[in-house]
């Protein structure tokens, strides 16, 4: 199933179940939660777990989008438009943009 699809009916789910009308605060508890799921999947290097963790934590910001009138799409684009030019380097392990490197010699 596309990735469209998927969204659509995660939204459509949300609006069945009366969540797209919710409080938004609420639903960030799941998505913090969701997090956290994630989390201990990686500590345990548990992939099934990070996967469905991964897959939750979309499902919860899906959801949170909805509720606030923004989509998943347009929330991705915005992200993704503020990190097309970043520019910065991978220092152990991490991405640092540039304008937070510090070197300090």
């Amino acid at each position: 199933m596309s990735l469209d699809k998927l969204v659509k009916n995660v939204e459509q789910w949300s609006i069945d179940k009366g969540l797209d009308q919710a409080d938004s605060s609420k639903q960030f508890l799941k998505v913090s939660e969701e997090f956290g799921e994630i989390a201990a999947a990686l500590a345990r290097g548990d992939k099934e777990a990070l996967k469905d963790g991964i897959g939750d934590e979309t499902v919860t910001l899906i959801i949170l989008a909805k509720q606030n009138g923004l989509t998943l799409e347009e929330c991705l684009g915005t992200a993704y438009q503020e990190i097309a030019g970043r520019k910065g380097k991978m220092i152990d392990g991490v991405f640092i943009k540039e304008e937070d490197i510090k070197e300090v010699f």
